[in-house]
Parts: structure tokens; sequence; C-alpha cells
């Protein structure tokens, strides 16, 4: 089964970093659950899905959440594993209502998580077992350090086990209406997930494939200088890029056997800024040599905290469809 096929159809889409926000700051974990609930009710799902379908994008990517700890769907396995009393995950399923809109235009929703707890949340990082600690200004491992459960080792199984019910938990939520997942900070591979038993990246995949198993799933081990496949249990390459777009990849498309995909953004940096750092031309030109090759290319743009897109990235990204269609 070729679960990428209509993902290579696709070509390009929109990458969405919805994160607990508030004025010059891109996440604050201190900001409160209840103003995390009013951010997340603000969205407009209806406006926001007609900006993607005029944007001319084929799919839609949405982050869960990230290190601050704030969700934007229930998972009753997250609270009852992190114990916190009022839940930061939002009351409202945002993913949901996204789909329902996005559905209505055609276009498929997925969904980005870290790959580990969030990182700036100490109860979480430390009652899901995600034992050696966070530098989370460096994004380093602290060698030897342990916050608790000394059973754990350095695979962090516990841990894994966890974070895996905690996705299967959405992924049998939103079923078939999220067709695939982008697993972000996976940068310890060889030490966590590539073993032949479980928990590994088998595990992982099958997890976030519980409510769908046709689901498409990636793991990102960082920026690297060729976009490479990191595991044959992912689908497409998660193919982190910032300031250069390598092709890699054959012809076909295909990267050690899986999809030839890039994630970049196309504002100052990973969702921010007010113009587009490239102009409608180079945007579409980028695009056209990715799909030309069978590959697949995700543009991240800025999103406020009630879920509107600046017109600017619309109108830049309104360029692509115009010049490959």
């Amino acid at each position: 089964m070729n679960r990428c096929e209509w993902f290579r159809q696709a070509g390009w889409g929109i990458f969405l970093h919805f994160l607990a926000s508030s004025p010059g700051s891109v996440q604050k974990a201190e900001m409160s659950v209840d103003d995390w609930n009013r951010q997340v009710d603000s969205v407009d799902v209806n406006s926001l899905a007609k900006q993607v379908a005029a944007a001319g994008a084929r799919y839609c990517f949405i982050t869960i959440g990230q290190n601050s700890g704030f969700y934007l769907a229930p998972n009753q396995t997250y609270d009852q594993l992190v114990g916190r009393t009022p839940s930061r995950c939002s009351k409202r399923d945002l993913t949901t209502d996204l789909q329902t809109a996005l559905a209505l235009e055609g276009i498929p929703l997925m969904v980005y998580l870290p790959s580990h707890a969030p990182a700036t949340d100490r109860q979480a990082v430390e009652n899901l077992a995600c034992t050696p600690s966070w530098d989370a200004s460096a994004w380093q491992l602290r060698p030897g350090t342990y916050l608790r459960n000394a059973d754990v080792d350095q695979r962090l199984s516990l841990f894994q086990r966890n974070w895996e019910a905690v996705i299967r938990e959405w992924s049998l939520r939103w079923s078939d209406n999220v067709r695939g997942w982008w697993f972000d900070g996976c940068y310890f591979a060889d030490r966590m997930y590539s073993h032949n038993d479980a928990p590994n990246f088998y595990s992982f995949a099958d997890a976030a494939r519980a409510g769908n198993p046709s689901g498409i799933v990636a793991f990102n081990g960082g920026v690297l200088p060729q976009i490479a496949s990191i595991t044959p249990a992912e689908d497409y390459t998660a193919g982190e890029s910032t300031d250069y777009f390598p092709l890699g990849g054959d012809d076909r498309g295909q990267v050690n056997g899986v999809q030839l995909h890039l994630l970049s953004y196309l504002g100052d940096s990973w969702c921010r800024g007010n113009q587009p750092r490239f102009s409608p031309e180079l945007t579409a030109e980028i695009t056209r040599r990715i799909i030309q090759r069978n590959g697949v290319i995700s543009w991240d743009v800025p999103i406020s905290a009630d879920g509107k897109v600046p017109e600017a990235f619309i109108d830049t990204l309104k360029q692509i469809n115009r010049k490959n269609d």
C-alpha cells in the first residue's frame, strides 16, 4: 500500500504553528489555562479554511502543541499521566473543528507533535517519565541526570510507552480525519528508537496510525546537510530546511524508499514575519522544482493567536498554482 500517493500528487501545502502565545512571544508556558481556552475558542475555522483554500494549498498541517504543554484538543490519557488540574489541553477540539472546515474546501489535514514531553513544563516532563532532563534553551540532553524512576533506561522506554498512549488516544479520536503526522525532535534516534524491540520507531508509527492505518508519518532528526530518511518506519521525509532547499532523492521523489518532502518557512523564521522572505515568483519556482522531481514541499506561514494568516503570505502562495497548473 502506497500511503503517500495522494501526498505526492498534492505537491505542496501549508504548515501552521498554532501555539500558546502572547504579544511579542511565540509561546508562553506562564499563560493561564483560561487564556489558552479563550485563544483556542477565538479561532474561526471556516475563515481559516477559506484562507488556506484561497492560497491554493493542497493540504494543511497544524501543531497540536509544542514545548509549553498547552494542546489544542482534549486528551484524557495525557491528563491522567501528567496530573495537572485544570488541564492545559483545550476544552475545544480545534483539530476536529478545523478538519471539518477544511473538508468543505477539499483540503486534507495533518498534525505536528514533538517526540518528547513539553520541555518547559517540568510537571509534564517528570510525570511522563521523560527523565534525562532537557535544557530548554540549548535543546541538549544533560548526560547522566535523572529526575525520577531509576528504572528508566537511556531509551526512555517508560516515557515512550506513555507518549505512544497519548498519541494513540488522539489518533483514535480523529481516525481518518487526520491524514498524517510530523514528529519533531527525534534527535537521538540511535539511542531511543532504532531498536528491534518496542518501543521503537515502528511502535511509535503504529500509535499514530491507531485511528487511521493509512495515515502517513515522518520523524524529524533535525536540519541535515541533505534530505534523508531516518527510518523505514516513516512514509515521507521530515525534510526540515532553513536557508537552502536540497532536492535530494531520485526522479521518482524517493529517498531510501520513502517520499521526498521538504518543510521550510516563508516568513522570517518558523511562524514569524510580517512579509514573505521570498517573492511570489521565487516561491513558485522553488516549489515547481521540487514537484518536478515528484517531491512535496510544505510552507510554514505565520498565524495569529485567533487563527488568521497575514494576507501577504496568502497572496504569495497563490502564485504557486498559477505557475504549476
